[in-house]
This record gives structure tokens, C-alpha cells and sequence, in this order.
């Protein structure tokens, strides 16, 4: 007679994206039980499954959790009020992420990266920076490939992965060689409880590191790293001895670390002053790695930046055309807009996943010359603007972008930062990102 001790773990992999699929490989090859579901009834990983697994069992659509679920392993998308997560919940059955398992299983360290804006472009860097320093390295988790996948490949000498509020709201186990905490401000308020939910899972990221990257700016984050015995911070400001920041030399600025200037800002390839304080991170990160200064610096100089990130497109009839689709949140466009030298013809507009709209009109209301909405949230942005904005409203980028030329004087810069998602009207924001530029492309005589 077979007991519960005997009984064969088995787990509920929800979501049958790219996450979804790397988990289905990874229980694959460590001969597990596991049951499969998505809410949608045809989702497209269904095919890649059954390579992955032949005889997977499926659950798809409305579904509740089969007995004899040990624990539910859930795809970031899978929201934390999805009737699923919360019957697990219920149940005392154990929601984890992908992470959670690579955490338990990576034999090499790794660095945690996360922040409500600019996670990306740090992971890159940090990633070109180990590469430049004749390091092994591999990066993914929310950025490029999921971090299960990375298992698969030869051990490198160090993993770095973007980590996102969603990994970190499922993960109880973290043991990050240097954890990087770039910035909490609002952002899927949609998906989290709240706000509070939301930040608690960012600063989560501290917990079992062994040293810590922390912005200065914020005094909960130096509580958070408190008990961490080495700690790099940076910041805008002057650094102090072995932290990293800005100086100013000769009215030049210069990311600086303690007194030592290392490298003049209009010396990088990435634009803008959000992008200053990634920079600044991603050189903390490589000092508790052990980068030498050279081969980071190297990279700063040489790496323009990632699509739809301030990315510039054209410069047309003395307006320049800037696409930062990927600013999918209110602090986001609030930083692209300030990173702007000039004024400013906003592209904005979407899903707005509750964002305040109004601490971005208070932001930014100074540096329009005009604002361009589009989406299902237009009116919203539209109601908060400053009435003196001059403000048209769009039905695609087409129309919008045509209305920001009219809009936009010499000197001008046509900046889309949406402030919000893309789904309403996009498969994803770099879908959006490639039809502004293509639009852009329109316009020229």
C-alpha cells in the first residue's frame, strides 16, 4: 500500500509561456510530476509542450487545482489575484517562481537586479562589463532568456538576472552574490495587492544577499541592506569614499567613485540622466565583483543602449524623435522627460495599470510644448494635464506622430514615453517602439 510519505511529489506549473516551458524542461530532466495549466484554452506553448513532454496533462481554461498538488509553480503573468494563485493560497499550498527554483539549483553565483525602472539596461551592462573583463558569464530571468534555461548551458563563472517584482513575490530563497536595487516607485498595481505589496516584494530582494548595490535616495532601502556586510551605494550626488556618483570638474559632470573621477558623462554612448544613475549601479555591481574600472569603463563608452529605451530615431526639420516605449509607468515617462535637454512633445497613453496620472502631469507639465494621447487611457492624461498644454488626441501612432510634427518647433524633441502598457492597442511594447519609428520614417520628405 503506497503512503503519503511514499507518494511522488507533484506540482502545478501555471502559464505555458516561455517561463512555463523552461519549467517543463527543467522538471523534464529531474523526472518529476507535474500537471500543466493555462487559462486560455488554445495557448501557443501547447505544441512546444508536447515536444518538451508527450504525455503532459493539461488543464486548460477554467480549472481548479487537482488533488494531490504539492506546491503551484506560477509564470510571472500569472496575476497574484488569479482565482488559481488564491485557491492555492487557501489550500496552504506553496505559489513559487521559476527563480525560487533556479535559487536551489545554479552552482555558480549570481547577481539579482531588479527596480521599477532601468533593470534591464543595468543587467545588460553588468552583463558586457563581465564579458569585457574576459569573464564567463550568462544573463537572463526577466530579460532575454529564463533563468531555468540558463541550467542547461556549461557553468559559467557567474549568472545575471533581471529579477521583477513578480519573481520576487514567489521566491523565498535568494541567495544573490550581489543584489542590485535600483529604484521603487509605483508600477503594476494592476497585478500586486498594492503598493506596499508591491515594494515590500523589491526590497525582498536584500534578504538572503551576501552583499548589496543600494540607491542612496532611498532611506528604506538603507534599512533594508543594514545587516548585509558589504554594501556599495549610488547616487546623483557627490559619493563618499567607495561608493559611486556625480562630480563636477571644470563644468564637466563625471561619474565619479569617492573623489576619483572615472569617466566624463558626455563620454557615454546612453543618453540621459536616468541613464547616468544605471551606469553609476552597474559600476557599484562590478566593484563588489571585482570588474576592473578599464573594462567597465570600456563598456560605458561603447554601448548605446537598449531598443525602445531612449533610443533616438531621427532628426527631422530640427526636431529630434526619441522612442522610450519600454516607459511603460508614470515615474518612467517622468524620467525620459527629464532626461530631455529642451522642450518636449509627449507621446502618451495606454493601459494605464493604475498609475497617477497626476504626479506625472506635476512632473513634466513645465517641459511641454505639446502632448499627443493615444489609448484607452488618453482622457485620463488628459484630464490631469496643465489646460494650457496644447494636447491632440490620436487613434494609432500614425495619426499621433503626424500630430506631434505639427506640434513641434525647432529645437524640440518628440519623445514617446507612453506612461503605460501597450496591450490595449500592441502585442508588447516593442511592437509599439517599431511603429513610431516606422511612422518617424513616414515623415521624411
Amino acid at each position: 500500500m503506497t503512503t503519503a510519505t511514499d507518494r511522488r511529489s507533484m506540482s502545478l506549473v501555471a502559464g505555458l509561456g516561455s517561463t512555463g516551458l523552461s519549467v517543463a524542461r527543467f522538471l523534464r530532466a529531474r523526472d518529476a510530476d507535474a500537471v500543466f495549466y493555462d487559462s486560455r484554452t488554445e495557448p501557443p506553448g501547447i505544441d512546444s509542450l508536447k515536444a518538451v513532454w508527450p504525455d503532459a496533462k493539461l488543464l486548460l481554461g477554467a480549472a481548479a487545482i487537482p488533488e494531490g498538488i504539492d506546491r503551484v509553480i506560477a509564470s510571472p503573468g500569472i496575476e497574484n489575484r488569479h482565482p488559481i494563485i488564491r485557491a492555492a493560497r487557501d489550500r496552504g499550498i506553496d505559489v513559487v517562481s521559476d527563480i525560487e527554483l533556479f535559487a536551489r539549483e545554479a552552482r555558480a553565483p549570481f547577481v539579482a537586479v531588479t527596480g521599477s525602472n532601468g533593470k534591464s539596461t543595468v543587467t545588460t551592462l553588468l552583463y558586457h562589463m563581465c564579458v569585457a573583463d574576459g569573464r564567463k558569464v550568462l544573463a537572463g530571468g526577466n530579460l532575454g532568456e529564463p533563468a531555468l534555461n540558463l541550467l542547461g548551458e556549461e557553468k559559467p563563472d557567474l549568472y545575471v538576472l533581471e529579477i521583477s517584482s513578480f519573481h520576487l513575490k514567489r521566491t523565498a530563497y535568494l541567495p544573490a552574490s550581489v543584489a542590485v536595487l535600483l529604484n521603487v516607485t509605483a508600477d503594476h498595481l494592476d497585478w500586486h495587492d498594492s503598493f506596499e505589496d508591491y515594494a515590500a516584494c523589491k526590497y525582498r530582494v536584500f534578504q538572503e544577499a551576501k552583499a548589496a548595490v543600494v540607491n542612496r535616495a532611498d532611506p528604506t532601502a538603507l534599512k533594508a541592506v543594514a545587516g548585509i556586510p558589504r554594501v556599495t551605494s549610488f547616487g546623483m550626488d557627490e559619493p563618499g569614499d567607495g561608493h559611486f556618483g556625480i562630480r563636477i570638474e571644470d563644468g564637466r559632470r563625471f561619474l565619479a567613485c569617492g573623489d576619483k573621477l572615472l569617466l566624463a558623462v558626455d563620454e557615454m554612448a546612453l543618453y540621459g540622466l536616468h541613464n547616468q544613475a544605471n551606469a553609476l549601479a552597474a559600476l557599484a555591481a562590478g566593484e563588489l565583483l571585482g570588474i576592473r574600472h578599464a573594462a567597465m569603463l570600456e563598456v560605458l563608452i561603447e554601448f548605446p543602449g537598449l531598443p525602445h529605451r531612449m533610443q533616438f530615431v531621427a532628426h527631422l526639420e530640427g526636431v529630434d524623435y526619441v522612442n522610450d516605449s519600454k516607459a511603460t509607468n508614470v515615474a518612467a515617462a517622468v524620467a525620459s522627460v527629464r532626461s530631455v535637454d529642451g522642450p518636449v512633445v509627449l507621446i502618451a497613453g495606454g493601459e494605464g495599470k493604475g498609475g497617477d496620472f497626476a504626479a506625472l502631469a506635476e512632473a513634466v507639465d513645465e517641459r511641454l510644448s505639446g502632448a499627443v494621447l493615444i489609448g484607452k487611457d488618453a482622457a485620463e492624461i488628459d484630464d490631469a494635464l496643465d489646460a494650457m498644454t496644447p494636447r491632440r488626441f490620436a487613434a494609432d501612432m500614425d495619426g499621433a506622430v503626424a500630430h506631434a510634427a505639427e506640434l513641434a518647433e525647432p529645437g524640440t524633441t518628440v519623445l514617446l514615453a507612453p506612461a503605460c502598457a501597450s496591450l490595449d492597442q500592441y502585442p508588447n511594447y516593442m511592437a509599439r517602439g517599431d511603429a513610431f519609428a516606422e511612422a518617424v520614417r513616414e515623415l521624411r520628405p
